[in-house]
């Protein structure tokens, strides 16, 4: 028996800084908010995030969450990854907003460019060119 599965519907992300995580994943990466909720009694953040018209994120805040504790090859989500047309192009928007990445790396499978770098609080994001 296997589930009837159709597509991933979100990724839940939990931040130590809801204003500069709400503006890294908006202004940097280009998300559009779709609605946001401040859940008083749980004194958090709710923020639905779409990419090119789909729900893709709901970005978190609560009270003193703890910090992540080790890179990617840690057990659980290893990175996002998000696929681009232009690299270099998108490398360089990065760049010019002061965000370090690791460099163009090439997949040795397919022989296609990516690269690394981190959301404000350290989670890995992959740019992959298609």
């Amino acid at each position: 028996m296997k589930l009837s599965l159709n597509k991933i519907h979100h990724i839940a992300i939990i931040c130590s800084d809801y204003q500069q995580s709400k503006k890294f994943y908006t202004e940097i990466l280009g998300f559009e908010i779709v609605q946001e909720y401040y859940r008083k009694e749980r004194a958090s953040y709710k923020l639905d995030l779409k990419l090119n018209g789909q729900y893709i994120i709901e970005l978190f805040s609560f009270p003193s969450p703890p910090s992540r504790l080790s890179f990617p090859e840690a057990s659980g989500l290893r990175h996002l990854a998000f696929e681009v047309d232009n690299l270099v192009l998108e490398l360089n928007k990065l760049e010019e907003a002061g965000i370090p990445h690791e460099g163009i790396r090439i997949d040795e499978l397919t022989h296609k460019r990516f690269t690394f770098f981190s959301d404000p609080d350290k989670l890995p994001i992959e740019l992959y060119e298609r």
